[in-house]
Parts: C-alpha cells; sequence; structure tokens
C-alpha cells in the first residue's frame, strides 16, 4: 500500500513540531575539567629540553582524560622580544603540531609576561595550573613576585619545573611557587621520564584537584613527591 503523500498543511505541522521540539532540547557542549597553559623558556639552550616536552606532552591529556578531560593552551618565548600564545585545545596532536613549528632562538627570559598572561586568561575563565619549563632567569625579581602572588590570589598555582637547578634561577622560580601556592621541581633532560611523571602529575591536579594529585603521587611516588609534598594541605 502506497503512502498518502503528504499535504503542505502537514508538512508544516512537522517542521513546527521539530523546531519546538530542537528549542526545549537543552544543547550539551562538553568542557573539560580541567584548564592549563603549558609555558616554556625557548631561547637557544632549551633545544633539547623543547625537543623532549614536545615528545612526551600527551601524557597530559591521557593523565587527565580519566579525570574529566584537559584543555591547554602553550605559550613559550623566544629571542628579544617574542613572547607567542596558541588558543585552547584538547587535542594532543595539535598541541603537538604547534610546538613543531617552533625553533628555538637566543634571547633573555621573559617569565614575567607569561604570569602576566596567565593572569590576563584567568580573568576571562578559570585556570586551574600554569606549568613553566625553563633553566634561567634574568629579570627583576620583584615584578615576578608580584605577578606570581597575583595569580596565587585568583587561585592559579604556578608549577615551575627548572632544567639544572643553577642560580639564581632557583631562588626565583621557588619563589614564584611559594606566592602562587604552586611547587617547585627540578629535572634533568638526561631523565625524560622524570620530566614525564611531572607533567602526568599538574594535569592530575588541574583536572581533578589536590586529591587526584595525591592519588597519583601514592601510585607513582618518585620525582612527583616533589610537588605532592609541596601542595600538601592546601
Amino acid at each position: 500500500m502506497c503512502a498518502k503523500p503528504l499535504t503542505p498543511d502537514v508538512v508544516s505541522r512537522n517542521v513546527e513540531a521539530f523546531l519546538d521540539t530542537a528549542e526545549k532540547t537543552p544543547v550539551r557542549f562538553e568542557k573539560p575539567n580541567g584548564r592549563l597553559i603549558f609555558s616554556m623558556d625557548a631561547t637557544a639552550s632549551r633545544g633539547p629540553s623543547w625537543d623532549m616536552a614536545m615528545s612526551i606532552q600527551a601524557d597530559m591529556f591521557s593523565e587527565a582524560s580519566t579525570l574529566g578531560g584537559l584543555e591547554v593552551q602553550l605559550v613559550y618565548y623566544r629571542g628579544l622580544a617574542e613572547c607567542r600564545s596558541s588558543g585552547w585545545t584538547q587535542d594532543a596532536t595539535e598541541l603537538g603540531r604547534l610546538m613543531s613549528k617552533v625553533g628555538v632562538l637566543a634571547g633573555r627570559t621573559q617569565i614575567e609576561r607569561i604570569l602576566k598572561h596567565t593572569l590576563k586568561e584567568a580573568g576571562r575563565d578559570p585556570i586551574n595550573a600554569l606549568v613553566f619549563i625553563g633553566d634561567a632567569m634574568e629579570e627583576n625579581v620583584d615584578l615576578l613576585a608580584d605577578a606570581a602572588g597575583q595569580l596565587g590570589l585568583r587561585g592559579v598555582p604556578v608549577f615551575m619545573f627548572h632544567e639544572g637547578g643553577g642560580e639564581p634561577a632557583a631562588s626565583a622560580y621557588k619563589h614564584i611557587a611559594k606566592l602562587s601556592d604552586g611547587a617547585y621541581c627540578l629535572f634533568d633532560t638526561s631523565s625524560p621520564g622524570a620530566l614525564r611523571a611531572l607533567l602526568r602529575a599538574v594535569a592530575a591536579f588541574a583536572a581533578g584537584g589536590t586529591q587526584a594529585l595525591e592519588n597519583y603521587s601514592r601510585k607513582h611516588g618518585g620525582p612527583v613527591r616533589q610537588i605532592s609534598d609541596q601542595m600538601a594541605g592546601r
């Protein structure tokens, strides 16, 4: 038996019913639990650690995926006055692609610009953590301290990952971490596993808070204790 053809009135009523249902149905966009700014010194000495971070950054997304996901923005500085930021992404492949386009270039540190950029971003939407990877500091410590303190007031802990441990960077990095309620961590490019564990730990914190960090630390220990011991009780 052939179906009766739809008249214009029936079609109109069907369309109206569909639009009415669509209007009343909430549209849901999945938003990750964690938002993290991943920043690095891309001056000339940073080639090995940049390559290492690029090769393991996907582990951040992997760790956070079980805790509701992670959204990351890449920020870096190089040269005399270049400091750039990417858009926000939930895709490890996209972040790796962005990093692969950046070449290191001789210059001075611009940590203050990264801290102030993070403050600006936090004014738009909450940010759960800022990660910085570097080995030097050539700036006014008081200005860095002021920006770090403002991040602490906004609830944005800074995780300072320090390659080598030399001064005056060590003292400045520790000060930034303390004022922002973050953590200072040492690593070495000869041990990529340590940096991988640290990044995964911060991703767990960004997506799941201090309890997720503690759970990760109890499970993995090792270099992660650098973070969990400093964040205990916060």
